[in-house]
């Protein structure tokens, strides 16, 4: 089976060249280039999705460097698992990381562990102070804009004949939320 190299190359916007990672594709021995001109946290590029559709077993996807991949270090963990496990190879240019050998499989799936152990840390961390705030009797989340007071108010208003954007003007709050404070009561006519 030969191998085929095929590029892709990624520019934030379209005042960007990317000029120097086509160059750096070719001289890597690219034989076909995919390239965006999209921000990396844009969840559809185009030329991406029709790169990693071209791709076949014994393939590799080459790029100039990382960043240029993934939206994030979990995306390109996902992209890169999921190229693995089509039998697809990755490499990095400028990041010195190669799939198709023993040595750059293995800084990958380091890199994967630190990724997973961050997240980790994280979740704890944010279980941890949800856990204390609860523990001081705070609540998550938004508080609400109708307390038994203002809805007291609005049912008078309401029962009143005032209409719902009077209400909202009169309260400060929005005509969504009088809407949905006289929905629950079965006030809304």
């Amino acid at each position: 089976m030969t191998t085929t190299l095929i590029g892709y190359a990624r520019v934030s916007t379209n005042d960007q060249r990317l000029d120097l990672q086509l160059d750096a594709l070719t001289a890597a021995g690219c034989v076909k280039t995919y390239a965006d001109k999209v921000s990396g946290s844009t969840t559809s590029r185009s030329e991406l999705d029709a790169c990693l559709s071209y791709l076949r077993e014994g393939d590799v996807l080459v790029v100039y460097k990382l960043d240029r991949l993934g939206r994030s270090l979990r995306h390109l963990l996902t992209i890169i698992d999921d190229l693995g496990a089509r039998g697809i190879g990755f490499k990095s240019i400028s990041d010195g990381i190669d799939t198709t050998t023993s040595t750059g499989r293995l800084m990958f799936s380091v890199m994967g562990s630190f990724a997973e152990f961050e997240r980790s840390l994280i979740q704890e961390r944010t279980n941890a102070g949800l856990k204390a705030a609860r523990d001081r009797g705070k609540l998550g989340g938004r508080p609400t804009a109708v307390t038994p007071e203002i809805g007291e108010r609005i049912v008078k208003l309401r029962g009143g004949g005032k209409n719902a954007d009077y209400i909202a003007k009169e309260l400060g709050i929005g005509r969504a939320t009088v809407y949905r404070y006289l929905a629950t009561q079965a006030l809304v006519a």
